[in-house]
């Protein structure tokens, strides 16, 4: 019965962590390959990054056969909703590691994940455009997850048709980044303080404009003016908010921790890309810390993780939640 419950329980935010290991895989991939590394820790990553997805994806597919109910309470969730979005982003980021290794495969992955993540923006947009019960409060930087995660897009699909298409989700996601940035920042200067399970979300804020940059720099082949201005706005806001680690240790671990992870891995890939088209010491330098401090947050969040496994504090009814 027990086990039955922690099913039941068994939160679609999960997936994060595989956007979050799928990010390391790339940022050590790139590494190894622009930073001359004399070894390849790499393919190690990709497999557990793959052992994940599929673990998460026959855990909650169970749970949509058993407990059909409560996926449908997550729909409707103001905040799980965005969360839906992390799946078809895995498969996106699966197909990104999965480029240059199986080009067949990473094509197969890059298909089905575009095609559920239009679904996914077409859905929850219609749900943001025709909802009653929405209030200022339910925002948050996962809000983000849907929408801009189209900006992930174009990486993998200038390789595999028209720059177009790609061209058409670069868009949608920068457009409503901007239209979403707008309404949080307002949402967090000007009303309560966000509940303190989803303050790690914040490092959300860092992903667009990191992984716009990368987009950015696939669909023109380098980088110019506009790459450096998204690059520039996704390092002030990774150095906002790492002057406020502290703050974020100290808080209380849930699931919620794994947001960390994502966005930090897309600056450090970023910070590589900016160090390979310049040349410059500095982004080499600035490269390794960030590659260093993206495995310490790894490491972290999976000691944590199994940790709150062990002693039941997660996939448990929120409150009965410790």
């Amino acid at each position: 019965m027990a086990q039955q419950a922690r099913l039941k329980n068994f939160p679609i935010s999960w997936f994060a962590v595989v956007m979050g290991f799928a990010g390391f895989t790339i940022a050590w991939d790139r590494a190894e390959t622009i930073l001359e590394l004399p070894f390849k820790i790499s393919p190690f990553f990709l497999v557990v990054t793959v052992i994940i997805f599929c673990l998460l994806s026959l855990f909650y597919f169970t749970k949509f056969i058993k407990y059909r109910p409560e996926v449908v309470k997550e729909l409707n969730h103001p905040v799980k909703l965005s969360f839906f979005a992390t799946f078809s982003i895995s498969l996106i980021l699966l197909s990104i590691a999965l480029l240059h290794k199986s080009p067949e495969v990473s094509k197969y992955l890059w298909v089905t994940g575009t095609v559920l993540h239009l679904f996914a923006t077409l859905y929850v947009m219609s749900v943001w455009i025709t909802h009653t019960k929405f209030e200022i409060h339910h925002i948050n930087p996962a809000w983000f997850i849907p929408v801009v995660g189209n900006i992930l897009i174009p990486i993998a699909g200038v390789h595999f048709f028209s720059a177009e298409i790609s061209w058409f989700f670069f868009s949608i996601g920068l457009v409503f980044w901007l239209v979403l940035l707008t309404i949080i920042m307002y949402r967090i200067i000007f009303h309560e303080p966000i509940a303190e399970r989803l303050l790690p979300t914040l490092f959300i804020l860092i992903a667009p404009p990191a992984v716009g940059f990368i987009s950015y720099m696939h669909l023109i082949g380098g980088i110019d003016g506009f790459a450096r201005i998204l690059y520039y706005s996704g390092a002030f806001l990774t150095l906002l908010l790492l002057t406020q680690g502290k703050r974020f240790y100290r808080l209380k671990f849930f699931l919620s921790w794994w947001a960390y992870s994502f966005p930090m891995a897309a600056i450090t890939i970023a910070t590589l890309a900016m160090y390979h088209h310049t040349g410059l010491e500095f982004f080499y330098l600035l490269a390794g810390f960030l590659l260093i401090l993206l495995t310490v947050i790894i490491a972290t969040l999976v000691i944590k993780t199994i940790a709150a496994i062990i002693a039941r504090k997660i996939c448990v009814e929120e409150n009965e939640a410790k």
